[in-house]
This record gives C-alpha cells, structure tokens and sequence, in this order.
C-alpha cells in the first residue's frame, strides 16, 4: 500500500513539473506573438494596461451608467478614430483611457499612463487652463532584448513628433501625436549630404587639376604622364564608389513595407554575397565562409540587404590579415523576432572611443591599411540606414587585436 501511495505521489510529482514546464513554454510563445502583433510593445505593459483599467473602473463602481460618462461620447470617438495621426485620450486622474499602439511605440504610453513628463506636465496643465499647445518631442523607441556584450555598439533611430495638447469638455484631454520622422530624417540626410559631397568632390577635383597642370607643362615625360593617368584613374575608381555608395543611402531612406511580395531567405541573401565576392577575397588571400539557418525569413528589399551584406563583407576583407578567415553567419536572436547577419573578421579592431562613429556618413577611422586608405566612409553608414529602414538595427562588436563582429538584425517576416 506504502510502494502505491509512493509511486503515485511521484507520478503526480512528474506530471505536475511537466505541466509547469508547458505553462512556461507557452507564456513565452504568448509573449513573443504579443510583441510582434503590438509593434514591439511588450505583453507585461498590455497586460499592464488592462489591469490599470480594470482597477478604474471597480473603483468608481464599474456600473454601466459610470462607464458611459467616463468615456467619450461617439461623435468624438468617431472623430478621433478618423485622425491619421495617433490620439491618446487622458482622464481627470491622469490614466489613458484610449490610445493607439503607436503611442507605446513611440514610448510615451506605458501601462495605461503618460511617461513622457513634457507630455504629462502640458495635459495637466490643459485641463486647469484649458486653450491649446503644441511643442516638438523626440522619443527613442525601445527595441526587443537582444543578445550581445554590454558594451556593443547599437544604431538606433530617434523619434520626432509634433504633439498638439487639448481638452474635450470637463473630462478629457486629448493628446495628437504626429510622427513627422520621416520628414526630419530627409531634410537632414539632405543637409549632410549637401555638405559631405561638397568636401569630397573638392578633393578629386583639385587633383583633376593639378594632373592637367602636370601634363601641359610636361607631357614629353613619359613616366610622369604615366603616373598622372594612374592617379586620374584611382580618382576615377573613387569617385565612382562615391556616387554608387551615395545612391544606395539615398534608396535606403524610403521605408520598406512588409507584403507576401517581399519576403526573402536572409542565408539565401548573405549566400548570393559570399558568391559574388569570394573571388576578389580569394585574390586577396583571404577566404570566405557563409553558414546559418536556411529557414529564416524577413521582408525588405533584396538588393538593399546584400549591398548592406556586401559592404559589412567588402569591410572585413578590407581589414583581415593575408590567409585570414571572414565568416559570414545567420542565425536567430534570442528573443525569437528577428534573424541576424553577423560578419566577423580577424583583423586589427577598432579602439572604443571610435565605436561610437563607425556608423557616420564619411567617417574614417585612424586605422587604414593600404587596401582601405582610398575608401570614403559610407559603406557602414550604408548598412546602418538599410538596418532603419527595414526596421532593424546594425552594430558592432570590436576589440583592437581581436577582430570585430559587425551584426545586421531585421525583424522575421511577416
């Protein structure tokens, strides 16, 4: 009887830790669907909010003539519901009672209250005064957890927003947020773009210049003429890969919208890259290895992400040592959103202080080589603006004498 009663309590025991094994299994499967159908809005903060509006409500009395006067009335709704732009709609206790999730999003909603104190001083300010106002706002958007050191490098993309503050009767303040990003985004890369071209053209064409002084002034020596056409060339090479690299940044702004239509095998991509490229490695001495998980899929633009893939790769050759190894290596994050593209090279590193930069249209570290000295630095801004574009990240891990690993993270399709 003892021997049953034992074997029962240890099957029970068994089933018991099994079933909370696939409570786990299963809440994290939940959790990871939430945040991709919320636009990276963690499952704790919804849940978060309808507790918050749960608690409200049983704490005026949850009757349905309470719930009617403290909600809006339907013109209003209707109206707000018609808005383009994203409506967040506060209470007399300062708790959110609608918003959309592009709020969360662009983090100044979080569990069913404002969190951004500009915002929430002006909506308190609204109710006892009332008018109206306006202001600009730039908010960071939190991206998923994702594996890596502590002292990674992460390429991130603020958020600029137009924030119109009013009140709507006793009750309410409306708070309006208009993403103008885009906007923002293209008047500055217009800017710098203006300005940086402007520096590198001045460049080549004074060379131009003196190469033409050099063969008036002494085209009967046949060394020289030979030297002045080797350098228009190298210009000719430079200039080319300026004007390439410039195109592709340019491309790269417009934002890329998911669609069955779009939707590419990441391995496929960084294969096709490896491909191509392996020979020129190969001339270099250097070899090239691709590996990863073929059933990985994002949506973007293919040529977009093997230039990007191509210049994180044309990189590491750049800067690997004769005989060395670049390896080229998808996978999935932890988090089981995204797929990333990691190439790590055995080249000489990049110091801390210049981490920070290596993502900067035109920036050159201090560290060239005789095979990079004639780049213009766009290549990782190239892979920088790809990475925003398809809503992803790209970083980098470097150590000098150990090498660097340069990561590309897209989100999964779709």
């Amino acid at each position: 009887m003892g021997d049953s009663v034992g074997i029962v309590v240890a099957f029970g025991l068994i089933g018991l830790a099994l079933a909370t094994a696939l409570g786990f299994a299963i809440a994290a499967a939940l959790r990871d669907a939430m945040v991709r159908r919320t636009g990276n809005v963690p499952l704790t903060s919804m849940l978060g909010a309808r507790w918050h509006r749960f608690a409200r409500d049983h704490r005026r009395g949850s009757g349905a003539d309470d719930e009617e006067a403290d909600d809006l009335d339907d013109d209003t709704a209707a109206l707000l519901s018609m808005l383009p732009i994203c409506p967040v709609v506060v209470d007399v206790h300062d708790e959110v009672v609608r918003c959309g999730p592009e709020a969360y999003r662009f983090g100044v909603v979080r569990d069913d209250a404002i969190v951004e104190p500009r915002v929430l001083e002006e909506v308190r300010r609204i109710r006892k005064a009332g008018g109206k106002a306006t202001f600009d706002l730039t908010t960071t958007t939190a991206g998923p957890a994702q594996e890596g050191a502590a002292d990674e490098r992460r390429a991130s993309r603020p958020n600029w927003l137009k924030v119109t503050v009013g009140r709507v009767g006793d009750s309410f303040v409306v708070v309006l947020l208009d993403d103008v990003s885009d906007m923002v985004r293209f008047s500055r890369t217009r800017d710098s773009f203006i300005v940086n071209v402007s520096e590198q053209m001045l460049r080549p064409t004074l060379a131009l210049d003196r190469v033409a002084r050099d063969l008036k002034d002494h085209g009967d020596d046949a060394d020289r003429v030979a030297a002045d056409a080797d350098e228009v060339r190298s210009i000719g090479r430079r200039m080319n890969r300026m004007v390439s690299d410039l195109m592709l940044l340019i491309r790269a702004q417009e934002p890329v919208v998911a669609s069955s239509a779009n939707r590419l095998s990441l391995l496929g991509q960084a294969r096709d890259v490896v491909t191509a490229m392996a020979p020129s490695a190969k001339a270099r001495g250097v070899r090239l290895d691709v590996s990863g998980q073929g059933d990985l899929t994002v949506n973007g633009d293919g040529d977009q992400i093997r230039a990007a893939i191509g210049k994180l790769v044309e990189n590491a050759v750049a800067y690997s040592p004769d005989k060395g190894t670049v390896s080229v290596v998808v996978g999935p994050t932890k988090d089981g959103g995204h797929a990333v593209v990691r190439v790590v090279d055995q080249g000489c590193g990049i110091p801390k202080d210049e981490q920070e930069r290596v993502f900067e249209r035109f920036y050159r570290g201090r560290r060239q080589n005789e095979r990079t000295r004639d780049g213009i630095g766009l290549g990782l801004a190239v892979v920088k603006h790809v990475a925003l574009t398809h809503h992803g990240s790209a970083s980098v891990w470097s150590m000098p004498g150990a090498g660097s690993t340069f990561s590309l993270t897209l989100p999964l399709a779709q």
